[in-house]
């Protein structure tokens, strides 16, 4: 069939319906495959079916290439928004309640052994993990030598890991 005669708004009334069918798997909405069938047929220029045998499976082949192409395009869009998106606009990044509870339990764990040790060794450890301080800044504040507040602190750690594992002896 030799399609010279035949005009876009031809081809459009006889296959629209087909073309719409034949995209939707490749879209998942109708509305979206009569956007795609639209978009073929006014990429459609006059002249490129000349000499073609088969204008439907022209047709079928520029409603797949645009419906892969929207895709692509969709998920690269989606990709790109996630990956560059500011900080503030990603999702929160919540422990599940199970991973909560461990948590809570492990703060409390913790809680109750630091509570156990004596005033100066808890300072140390505090100054040192939860306020930054370093060695040299603790031995400065509390008065002591830095190889003292070095071995209250090794120490303190070292039985904190022995209790919050499991490991009390």
């Amino acid at each position: 069939m030799d399609v010279e005669g035949d005009n876009r708004d031809g081809l459009y009334s006889k296959y629209r319906a087909t073309l719409v069918s034949y995209a939707v798997p490749f879209v998942g909405s109708r509305e979206e495959a009569e956007e795609i069938v639209q978009e073929a047929f006014a990429k459609l220029l006059p002249d490129s079916l000349k000499g073609v045998k088969s204008p439907i499976a022209y047709l079928h082949t520029m409603v797949r290439n645009l419906a892969i192409n929207r895709r692509r395009r969709q998920r690269y869009e989606i990709e790109q928004a996630t990956v560059h998106a500011p900080e503030w606009i990603q999702p929160l990044k919540m422990p599940s309640p199970e991973q909560q509870a461990v948590i809570n339990d492990q703060v409390r764990l913790l809680a109750a052994a630091l509570e156990s040790y004596p005033d100066q060794t808890r300072v140390i450890i505090e100054m040192h993990r939860f306020d930054g301080y370093t060695l040299q800044e603790i031995a400065t504040r509390l008065d002591m030598s830095v190889t003292s507040v070095h071995r209250i602190l090794s120490s303190a750690i070292a039985d904190l890991a022995k209790r919050l594992s499991g490991d009390r002896k």
